[in-house]
């Protein structure tokens, strides 16, 4: 492995800490500790008598202006270690280009005092565009090193089911990724005293939005789980490769414990450890599908001969392989 790929792996890992401090400021009702300043902290680049909150908040800005500098360095390093073409190059580039994205939802949800214990649908809207936001960003520095450490370009066309079945599965962890966070959001804002008075509240007529929709995210997160689970079985099937084996086995556990923990986070009524726990495996689980998904489109699409009928002898394309 060169030292960029290296390098590349370990950016990927400073992000996912960068993210699970994010959702502790969130846990914590932290996020306006700064106030209503950005990128200023109370007006002033550092404060003076800084409370538990502010310093929460101020060091998550920080970090997160440390993960924006690496993106920096790995484009730069990228278009030195990789001939031009390299999909290397353009997966780090779009990296920069997410991490600008990601700052400018930050700055604005601290412009617009959508932080702290603010429980409109605004905040409700942004902060799954956040996720989403953050999601793809992991997908691209994941793919950067994943190509700079000798993973073969994307092969697309001609996939034919198990390229739609990626494709479901990974706009089906977005959603469920999205509603979890307004579920987490829901969680901080509005806690339940127990689990049997936390369902009541859910189904209540009335029920304030985040508390009726964390009724629903467990439901998605089940049905995701089933449909993950059926295309890595598709995947080892069909591109029964050493990389497709053990990625797709790795994402199978990583399914396994993100169910598990989800349920101990509602029989447990979401401690702030546990949030953070089933955030950081949805971020493992959501990066360990997009290889997963980049080792089986690495493949080219096998031909299985078909029995050639009498009546007409030409040769018939095999099911998801173009004919010519």
């Amino acid at each position: 492995m060169s030292r960029f790929a290296r390098f590349a792996w370990a950016v990927l890992s400073y992000e996912l800490a960068v993210v699970a401090w994010g959702a502790y400021v969130r846990a914590t009702g932290s996020g306006g500790g700064c106030g209503r300043h950005w990128p200023l902290c109370d007006g002033v680049i550092v404060p003076r008598s800084p409370g538990i909150a502010m310093v929460i908040e101020l060091s998550h800005r920080l970090s997160s202006a440390g993960a924006l500098l690496l993106s920096v360095v790995l484009v730069v390093w990228a278009l030195r270690a990789h001939s031009p073409g390299h999909p290397a190059r353009r997966a780090a580039v779009a990296t920069l280009a997410l991490m600008f994205s990601e700052a400018l939802i930050g700055a604005l949800l601290v412009l617009l005092e959508l932080v702290a214990f603010d429980a409109s649908l605004r905040r409700a809207l942004s902060v799954s565009l956040h996720l989403v936001n953050t999601f793809v960003l992991l997908a691209s520095t994941a793919l950067t090193a994943w190509w700079s450490s000798g993973g073969a370009r994307l092969r697309l066309r001609g996939q034919g089911r198990v390229a739609w079945m990626f494709a479901l599965s990974l706009g089906a962890l977005l959603l469920v990724g999205a509603s979890g966070a307004v579920n987490a959001l829901g969680d901080t804002l509005f806690p339940s005293t127990s689990l049997s008075a936390g369902l009541t509240e859910d189904f209540a007529p009335g029920a304030q939005l985040f508390v009726r929709l964390r009724a629903f995210h467990p439901l998605l997160a089940a049905a995701t789980a089933a449909i993950i689970v059926v295309t890595l079985r598709l995947a080892r099937e069909v591109r029964p490769t050493r990389a497709v084996r053990v990625l797709a086995g790795t994402t199978t556990a990583l399914v396994v414990s993100q169910v598990a923990i989800g349920i101990l986070n509602v029989i447990a009524l979401a401690p702030i450890g546990l949030q953070l726990a089933h955030l950081v495996v949805a971020d493992a689980l959501w990066i360990a599908l997009v290889l997963t998904a980049a080792a089986a489109f690495a493949n080219a699409p096998s031909v299985t001969p078909l029995p050639i009928d009498p009546a007409d002898p030409s040769p018939k394309p095999a099911d998801g392989v173009p004919s010519t």
